[in-house]
């Protein structure tokens, strides 16, 4: 099994419940050779992470800076490398699917929000379809779900409206769910509701946290941007120090 997007997809099953599949986020290319050479077997670049990097805020980069800073980690490493691609940037699925190939990608993590408005869960199942039709398993699809930081808890169940949602994404074609900020006492329902792999967002605190986002059922743990953001605090202490700070 030398196909990189098959080397992905099997990392994400036959785990143990304490050893979660870690995705650190590298921001650039240098970031991502440093996680290679650590010994992570696959990466997911956070948008906000590269946006950062690039100069823009969080959702603003334009969609051809995106994919290609996508391609210089890509072609940094040798291990697999899926992109978050925040909302798709209005592209159609085909065109999409294409781009994210011509990066070198192996998966993309969609998101069912624009510009902070949750979409119709349906629209967004179909959208996940054709984009997974266009992909004919040349992609790892992670669909996000973003009730916990959209979604209105006076108006409804968010734990129910995350499962309606995850199960719609998963029939969909989706090979993995990601209700982002999720509160870990509510994993253990959504893993046994959700029949594909589960995605939680974890920090980089060491083994034993993420080892217990595993125990509640994350199959993969991802960091957004938080490595990007430790990594601009170390670059701000050295600037101190050079200047006596």
């Amino acid at each position: 099994m030398n196909d990189p997007v098959s080397v992905f997809r099997a990392l994400h099953h036959g785990r143990a419940p304490d050893d979660p599949l870690l995705l650190p986020g590298p921001w650039d290319a240098a970031s991502a050779r440093a996680f290679e050479a650590a010994g992570f077997p696959a990466l997911a670049t956070p948008s906000a992470g590269v946006a950062a990097s690039l100069g823009h805020a969080d959702g603003s980069t334009p969609a051809a800076e995106m994919f290609a800073a996508v391609a210089r980690i890509a072609r940094s490493v040798s291990v697999p490398v899926s992109a978050d691609i925040e909302d798709g940037y209005g592209l159609a699925p085909g065109e999409l699917v294409e781009r994210l190939l011509e990066a070198g990608a192996v998966g993309c993590n969609l998101e069912d929000s624009t510009d902070g408005v949750l979409v119709d869960p349906q629209r967004q199942a179909d959208r996940l379809a054709a984009v997974c039709a266009a992909a004919g398993g040349r992609l790892f699809v992670n669909a996000r779900v973003d009730t916990y930081i959209h979604g209105d808890p006076a108006a409804v169940d968010v734990v129910a409206d995350t499962i309606a949602r995850a199960r719609l994404y998963a029939e969909a074609g989706a090979d993995c769910v990601y209700p982002i900020k999720a509160p870990a006492e509510v994993l253990p329902r959504l893993a046994a509701a959700v029949p594909v792999p589960l995605n939680a967002l974890g920090t980089p605190d060491g083994p034993s946290v993420t080892r217990r986002l595993g125990e509640l059922g994350a199959a993969r743990i991802t960091f957004g941007p938080q490595l990007q953001h430790r990594a601009t605090d170390a670059v701000r202490g050295l600037a101190d120090r050079l200047l006596g700070s």
